[in-house]
């Protein structure tokens, strides 16, 4: 029998003091937590609301193994479980009285979340959002070289940019950013914070996605995104075949 070793707080502060060498032991792998939680910490720097979000560590013999965090916006992030992990993760919150809106994860992860949250809230999941994340390996600059050249994107980019990364959202099913932006939120989506560059080609053209691959990026993990729904039949679940059956759009790598 597992036993809950969840421990939880709603103190990011406190929170990251005791889970952020195990985050940053995996940067790569721990790429989208370690971002969201570097904005809650601004949020609560900058006085905006986040009493609402809980933060849970699972310890094992002294060590964090893995975390989670929920957002005021219902987004739950996990790092990946160990086996059996996600039903003492979903009876807790489920006991807690909390009401997710999404789960993002690791492929099996989320899925598994999914199943084990719709055994004790009878909520329906679909799936809405997958990608790969890749890290660099061994640079391996394009031969021969690309005509064109890089440029960071300015003030006079804003509407491009915003326009494109709208798109993305759309072609992605990113319904959160997607909603930030439409209500003139750019700032608080995750986009806002990046920084952009554009490649510039003599007759003005953005390049590939799979450009990526052959300058040496590779793949670390694949990751899931389960909408949930809880006035849905019992027993709904939707996208696991979409998943199986390979037919994606390939997302450009993390940061």
């Amino acid at each position: 029998m597992l036993s809950d070793d969840w421990h939880l707080t709603e103190d990011v502060d406190d929170f990251l003091a005791r889970a952020g060498d195990f985050l940053c032991s995996r940067a790569a792998l721990h790429n989208t937590p370690l971002t969201d939680l570097e904005k809650l910490q601004v949020r609560k720097a900058a006085d905006h609301e986040t009493a609402s979000c809980v933060f849970g560590r699972l310890e094992s013999a002294g060590e964090v193994r893995a975390v989670f965090y929920l957002t005021a916006r219902g987004r739950l992030g996990l790092t990946p479980l160990p086996a059996g992990q996600t039903e003492v993760l979903a009876a807790r919150l489920a006991a807690l009285g909390h009401c997710p809106a999404h789960v993002v994860a690791d492929h099996d992860t989320a899925g598994g979340f999914a199943e084990s949250w719709q055994r004790y809230t009878s909520a329906a999941s679909v799936l809405f959002w997958r990608t790969h994340l890749y890290r660099l390996g061994t640079l391996t600059p394009p031969r021969p070289s690309p005509a064109g050249r890089g440029r960071l994107t300015g003030g006079r980019d804003r509407e491009q940019v915003v326009r494109w990364c709208r798109e993305f959202c759309v072609d992605v099913g990113e319904r959160s950013s997607l909603d930030m932006i439409d209500a003139g939120s750019w700032e608080e989506s995750r986009f806002g914070d990046r920084r952009f560059t554009f490649w510039e080609t003599p007759e003005g053209i953005p390049t590939s996605n799979a450009l990526y691959q052959r300058l040496g990026y590779v793949r670390v993990a694949d990751f899931a995104g389960y909408r949930f729904s809880y006035d849905a039949p019992r027993g709904r679940r939707v996208g696991a075949a979409a998943w199986r059956d390979g037919r994606s759009r390939r997302n450009p790598p993390s940061p």
